[in-house]
């Protein structure tokens, strides 16, 4: 079930966080995502709206935009993926925002094809130098036509 979520604990989300995030990335030192938790922790979270799915009380998945148009996140427990919890979370923000943007690495092709079927297009790249990946700016508008 998908619901707004509510700073009362952070807990649960970083905990997903960092076990999905280190997942889908496995081209990343594992040890950026631990130094980067304060960040998500005391920055991007409490500017942030989120949404999160949940499952007999357990946290599988969220959301969250920055900037009422920044996907900052969207992660999915690993043992949840492939329910289609990823994209109805994502189609939950697609309902309430007319234009959303995110950043996604390059070499983590399964997210740049998922979110590719969902409407978004690679508008440029960039480079990180933290990680020293390149990533793909992608965007989706709620009037484009979308490809066959």
């Amino acid at each position: 079930m998908i619901r707004k979520w509510t700073a009362k604990s952070l807990d649960p989300v970083l905990t997903l966080w960092l076990e999905s995030t280190t997942f889908a990335h496995p081209f990343i030192d594992e040890q950026y995502w631990h130094d980067s938790l304060a960040l998500v922790r005391d920055v991007y979270l409490p500017a942030a709206q989120t949404w999160v799915w949940e499952e007999n009380d357990t946290l599988l998945g969220f959301v969250s935009v920055m900037d009422n148009q920044f996907v900052g996140a969207l992660f999915v427990a690993p043992q949840a993926l492939h329910r289609g919890i990823g994209s109805a979370l994502l189609n939950e923000v697609k309902q309430r925002y007319p234009m959303l943007s995110l950043e996604v690495y390059q070499k983590n092709g399964r997210a740049v094809s998922f979110y590719h079927a969902l409407g978004f297009r690679i508008e440029d790249g960039a480079w990180q130098e933290e990680t020293k990946h390149p990533t793909w700016i992608m965007r989706w508008q709620a009037d484009q036509t979308p490809l066959a």
